[in-house]
This record gives structure tokens, C-alpha cells and sequence, in this order.
């Protein structure tokens, strides 16, 4: 039985119509102009339509913010010339003040929420699309981090994705190779998750168990006494912007370029799972008394993805196809990522993106991650060629896995592009898959999600 009142079902209602007049008016209005042109069979103007989309969303804070982001890292789902317009959108929402997150906090935590407190900064420390983190400290001594949901974030969330139609309509009108649906059910699978957090503190207390005896990687501690499904308490992890060291030794650089690669395949090869935020803001960097010299703070989980051991299997798979140029065994890893309707011209075209994203690994050298290609060309020619092999056999329906395995993928890369790092990716990835076994995989994540916590994914 609901224990909302009437009132508060409208006042839910009246703030989802809102939130859809907000988003519907900009797009909706550019999706009509857009079947304007092509029913008068006028050539349209990408370049002008995805700057006028960048105005309509860019006013807008939460949930539609971190669509627009997504949706910018995932290639050829939106024009390049919108990819680059979105992915200037800021995710960073302005933060709620001080009466406002004491109603929140009392909502979460009781009346006398703060006697629970040593301290409670009245200042977010960081503000973001969906919440805002407070520092504070505990009764104990311990520094601690707050993070709190925005209000009704779900009727944001509700409105967001509903009028993320409005989005894909206006690509496939002006582009027919993609078909979106499987990527739609995806974003909106992952952004319900992350309004609970509840699963996210279970995501946490996981990473922290997978990298217990790793020192390089720090997760911080859930605080459960002190969390909830819309607030999230856990120690505070002191560290700088990973950005601060691009100007740090090469062997500095190399040193954090290093962790991060652990933090990310190392839970993929051994675990089926990720951390599927690029966000350069969930990573800071700290000094570790080891010959490392560097490790770094995984900060935020509410975007993880878990796969099913097949999934893995098919990337792991995919890597020994392109390795050895075995189109056969590369159909088949394929197919276990879930694409259908494979022919040998389709298997060339996808071959081509996976290509680029497995090169650095398949060059048994010491490298940048881009090998000279400076990172505002890094990856268009490649995506380029897809679209316009695409475009001649499409639409092609993406399956749903792949969403947030290229988006972090091509994220991680970002990482090392802005670190300048130089690195042997082959030896640590073939040390990361090295006696890869997907029995044992599925075996170990059922045991590690039921140790955590972690309600069964979507």
C-alpha cells in the first residue's frame, strides 16, 4: 500500500508536466523543423540543428544531462556534428542550499539528523546531475562524504527518458543506419539503477571487496548506519584531480595510467563487471608509500554495469579474432555480444570500430594510446568509415551490452589521452585475460554480487 497522499501524486504529476514541457518544447520543436526539411526535401543542416540542440538541453540540469553526455560517446548514434555539440553540455547542476538539504537530510535521516554528525558542511563540495556531496565527519573522527539526492529526481528521470524519443527521433530522420531501440532500453536500465542507492552503496561495498588486497585502487567505506535509498554516506578519500598531472614525469603518468587500467579490465576479466562512467571527476589521484609511487580513488558507482560471462567471453574472444585476422571466430564473438543478422560485409564494417578500440592492445610495444594521432582526430576516421558502411547495409541494431562497454572503453582511452601516458597495453591486457576461464567467471560474480549485496540487474 502507497503511503503518498493525493496531494503528493499531483504535485509528482504536476512536476513530471513540467519537466516534459521543459525538454519537449526545445526538441520537440527541432524534431518538427527537422521533418519540415525533409518533407520539402531540403538537405539538412547538421551542423546548425545540433548547435539549436545543445541550446534546448543546455538549460536544463539532471537526468537529460547525462543522456546527452552518453549519447555523445557512443559512436554513430547521433551525427558527429551533434556528438560534438553534446559533449560540450556541462553535467555540473547548481547546488541545493542549505535549508533545502536540511529538509532533504531530515527526510532521509530523521529529526536530530545532525546530532548523528561531528561536523556537516552547509557547502556541497560537488554538485552533479543527480545529487550533491557534502563533506562531513563522524561521531568517530572519520572524514566522510554525503551524498545526497535531488528531489523527485524520478519524475526528472521519467520525464528525461521518455522525451529521449523525441532524441533518436530526430537522428533516424536524419540518419537511417542505427536502430536505437536496444540503446534506449539500456540508458534507461542504467539510470533507474542509479536513482537507488541503495545498489550503489552494494556496487561499492563490491569494488571494494575485488580490490581488498589491490593497494594502487582505493574504495572508500559505505557508512550504513548513516545511508539510505536517496542518501549514500562513505568515507572521504583525499586525492587530486587525475587533470592536475598532465604536467607530472612521463614515469608519474605511466604510474596512474597503470591503476587505471587495473581499475577497469581487471573487474571486466575477473568479475563481468565495470565502472561505466568516464567522468573524469570520479577519479582522483594520491601518493601511495609503494614503488608505484601513485594509486588512485574510485569515487562514484552508480553507473556499473554487469555482464553476463558469455559477454565477456565474446570480448576476450574478439581480441584472439583480431589477433590471428579469423573472421569465423570473430562471427562468433559477435554473435555472443548479442548482434544478429551477420554477414561476412557486416562482420568487415563492425571489425573495423573493434579494431580501433583493441589496437593499442594488439601492438606488443610501448605506445600512447593514440600512436600520433592527436585527440581531436583520435577515432573519426574510423568512425567515419562505420557510418558510411552502415549507411549502405543498416539499419544495424546494437545490442544492449554494447552501450556501456564502448562508452567506457572510449572513456578510459580519454584518460590516457589527457594523461600522455606511454605504455605496453598488450602486456597488460594479456596479463589481465591471461588463463581466461568464463566457468569460473560466472562462478566468481555470483559470489562476489551475493557477498555485496547487489540486487540481480536488469
Amino acid at each position: 500500500m502507497s503511503d503518498k497522499t493525493p496531494d503528493d501524486e499531483s504535485n509528482r504529476l504536476g512536476r513530471r508536466v513540467r519537466r516534459y514541457a521543459q525538454v519537449g518544447a526545445g526538441v520537440g520543436g527541432l524534431a518538427a523543423k527537422v521533418a519540415g526539411r525533409r518533407m520539402f526535401g531540403l538537405t539538412p543542416d547538421n551542423d546548425k540543428t545540433a548547435r539549436e540542440l545543445k541550446v534546448a538541453l543546455g538549460g536544463l540540469k539532471g537526468p537529460i544531462m547525462k543522456v546527452a553526455q552518453m549519447l555523445a560517446t557512443v559512436p554513430d548514434v547521433v551525427p558527429p556534428e551533434f556528438a560534438a555539440e553534446l559533449s560540450e553540455l556541462q553535467s555540473a547542476a547548481p547546488a541545493m542550499g542549505w535549508p533545502f538539504v536540511k529538509r532533504r537530510m531530515r527526510a532521509e535521516l530523521g529529526a536530530g539528523w545532525e546530532s548523528r554528525f561531528k561536523s556537516f558542511e552547509h557547502e556541497a563540495a560537488a554538485a552533479a546531475s543527480l545529487g550533491q556531496v557534502h563533506r562531513a565527519t563522524a561521531l568517530d573522527g572519520r572524514k566522510l562524504a554525503a551524498k545526497l539526492q535531488y528531489p523527485d529526481m524520478q519524475s526528472a528521470v521519467d520525464a528525461d527518458l521518455n522525451q529521449l524519443g523525441l532524441i533518436f527521433s530526430i537522428h533516424r530522420r536524419l540518419d537511417r543506419t542505427i536502430d536505437t531501440r536496444e540503446i534506449y532500453a539500456e540508458i534507461r536500465a542504467r539510470l533507474v539503477e542509479e536513482l537507488d542507492y541503495a545498489r550503489e552503496a552494494a556496487h561499492t561495498r563490491l569494488y571494494a571487496d575485488i580490490f581488498a588486497k589491490e593497494g594502487r585502487i582505493a574504495v572508500p567505506d559505505v557508512v550504513e548506519e548513516l545511508s539510505t535509498k536517496r542518501l549514500l554516506t562513505m568515507t572521504w578519500l583525499d586525492g587530486q584531480p587525475l587533470l592536475s598531472f598532465r604536467d607530472r614525469s612521463l614515469k608519474e603518468r605511466n604510474a596512474i595510467a597503470e591503476a587505471m587500467f587495473m581499475a577497469w579490465w581487471y573487474p571486466f576479466s575477473h568479475y563481468g563487471v565495470i565502472h561505466g562512467d568516464p567522468h573524469l571527476g570520479n577519479y582522483t589521484v594520491r601518493e601511495t608509500p609503494d614503488e608505484n609511487g601513485f594509486g588512485i580513488n574510485l569515487l562514484d558507482y552508480g553507473c556499473i554495469r554487469i555482464f553476463p560471462a558469455a559477454f565477456v567471453e565474446g570480448v576476450v574472444e574478439l581480441y584472439r579474432a583480431l589477433e590471428t585476422e579469423d573472421r569465423d571466430r570473430a562471427a562468433a564473438a559477435y554473435k555472443r555480444w548479442g548482434f544478429t543478422k551477420l554477414t561476412n560485409e557486416l562482420i568487415d564494417v563492425l571489425n573495423v570500430w573493434a579494431g580501433f578500440i583493441y589496437a593499442p592492445m594488439l601492438d606488443n610495444r610501448v605506445r600512447s594510446i593514440a600512436d600520433g594521432i592527436s585527440p581531436a582526430e583520435y577515432g573519426r576516421k574510423e568512425a567515419f568509415q562505420v557510418h558510411q558502411a552502415l549507411g549502405k547495409l543498416g539499419p544495424v541494431t546494437p545490442p544492449r551490452e554494447f552501450v556501456f562497454m564502448d562508452r567506457a572503453a572510449i572513456g578510459l582511452g580519454g584518460v590516457f589521452l589527457h594523461l600522455g601516458a606511454e605504455l605496453n597495453f598488450h602486456r597488460l591486457f594479456n596479463e589481465t585475460i591471461e588463463g581466461f576461464d568464463a566457468a569460473k567467471l560466472a562462478q566468481r560474480q555470483a559470489r562476489a554480487l551475493k557477498k555485496a549485496g547487489v540486487p540481480k540487474p536488469e
